[in-house]
Formats: structure tokens, sequence, C-alpha cells
């Protein structure tokens, strides 16, 4: 038996390719904390070293976007729309769903993400300040 079209599926497997060519698609995940993705940033790059040439996030104020199979889908939808050749993403939750400079000031730490206060952003780990 046959299954449909699997939006998780297409988006594992170009993910796990690696990066092959352009434009690539690139997918981070932000969270209040490193357990649950509120936020996800979808980008396309169309060449080495350029901006990103179109940008969509995604948010939610309940539930996990890593795990939201509609989200998925409508990433794996921009994705296609781009016609990206590879995928590049992080596997956890890479910082606060909150922009500096935007949602608080330069500089300083968001107050609504506790977690994040002091702790890189890359490996979760806190820093000595």
């Amino acid at each position: 038996m046959k299954l449909g079209w699997q939006p998780r599926k297409w988006l594992e497997k170009k993910t796990k390719r690696g990066v092959r060519s352009y434009p690539i698609g690139t997918i981070a995940y932000y969270g209040p904390d490193n357990r649950r993705a509120t936020k996800a940033a979808v980008s396309i790059i169309l060449a080495p070293h350029a901006e990103p040439a179109d940008l969509r996030r995604w948010f939610a104020e309940t539930g996990d976007l890593r795990t939201d199979e509609t989200v998925v889908a409508e990433i794996v939808a921009f994705l296609r729309e781009n016609d990206v050749k590879s995928v590049a993403a992080m596997d956890g939750i890479i910082g606060c769903p909150h922009e500096e400079g935007i949602d608080y000031p330069l500089g300083e730490d968001c107050p609504a993400c506790s977690y994040w206060k002091g702790r890189n952003r890359w490996s979760g780990k806190l820093e000595a300040s």
C-alpha cells in the first residue's frame, strides 16, 4: 500500500543529505526553554555569503512547533515553493523566541525567558559571568 505525501519524511530526507547546492533552506527553532519550540524561523539562501532572500516565521502559544504536523507541512510547502536543493536545520532549540532590539533592549537578557539568562544558545550550558 502506497502512502500519501509525507512532509516530515521529505524534510528529514533533505536535512539528512546535508548541504549539496543552492538554494538552501535553513530552519531554526526557538523557545522559552530547551524543551518547547514556540517559534520557527525558516529562510531561503540563494547563494554562498548571500543574505536570506525570504524569511518566514511560525509561532505557537502552546505545544511544540517541531511536532506540529500542520506547521511542518507549511514549512515544507514554503521550502518547496522556493525550490530548495538542500535543507540545514538545528536539532534543538537555539535560544529565546523574542528578538533582541525589538522585544527587549540590545545587550540585555530577555525578561520573559529566564531559562536563557547567562546560557550559551548553541550548547545550552550556563556560562561563567
